[in-house]
């Protein structure tokens, strides 16, 4: 359909286009950096759906991976981006972000299973991204873990938006059968509860790759 170096470029673009959104956004209104982080978040994890479809091959993914890596961790000691990343943070989540973008492109491409690397990758874009969001703006119901605070208004959200990427995922590649609806719902569960364990950024390393690996795990096993 189209050329490697464009569908390259079409992927590069929508990371810098999501950046370039999170620069204006902190720039030019008063919104939290919390906010401004979660634009990246949420938008970049996304382009798993341009490399997807464009079947863009694993070792480009991987190195896109290992340079997001060396960037964020760059950024904790020098400003890059500021607004977008906070130097000093006491988390290593964009590290573990794209640690396991790297794990989960080159594991499942290699079994020609694209599909269960972006249901991994898009619970932790939207279910974790949406979760933080929600949670700070009407979490009133609080509990600690391992010294977090999270809510569980932030957490249902998980659930909630982990279930509807893979059964959306799962449905569109898998066909219809309520062994679907029951992995799904399965996955939902797991991913939540790696998600409320999130001292220092690791969920952005277990929620991916675990539900990624337990999908994949349960429709062989169904």
């Amino acid at each position: 359909m189209f050329p490697l170096w464009l569908k390259i470029a079409i992927a590069a673009g929508w990371i810098l286009l999501i950046i370039l959104i999170a620069w204006f956004v902190s720039r030019f209104t008063p919104s939290q950096p919390e906010i401004i982080r979660k634009i990246v978040h949420i938008g970049s994890g996304n382009v798993i759906l341009l490399a997807w479809w464009f079947q863009i091959p694993a070792y480009v993914g991987i190195s896109a991976a290992i340079l997001a890596g060396l960037i964020s961790v760059l950024s904790y000691f020098v400003p890059i981006l500021p607004g977008i990343n906070s130097v000093g943070r006491r988390s290593l989540g964009t590290f573990f972000y794209a640690v396991s973008i790297g794990i989960l492109v080159g594991y499942f491409w290699y079994l020609h299973k694209p599909e269960y690397a972006a249901l991994g990758i898009l619970i932790m874009t939207w279910g974790d991204g949406l979760a933080a969001l929600i949670g700070q703006r009407f979490g009133k119901h609080k509990y600690y873990l391992f010294g977090v605070n999270k809510s569980w208004e932030g957490s249902l959200t998980m659930t909630v938006v982990s279930y509807l990427v893979s059964i959306i995922i799962l449905l569109a590649t898998r066909g219809i059968s309520w062994q679907i609806w029951l992995v799904s719902a399965l996955v939902s569960i797991i991913a939540t509860l790696l998600e409320s364990v999130s001292f220092w950024g690791i969920d952005n390393l277990t929620v991916p790759i675990g539900s990624a690996i337990l999908a994949y795990g349960l429709t062989q096993i169904f």
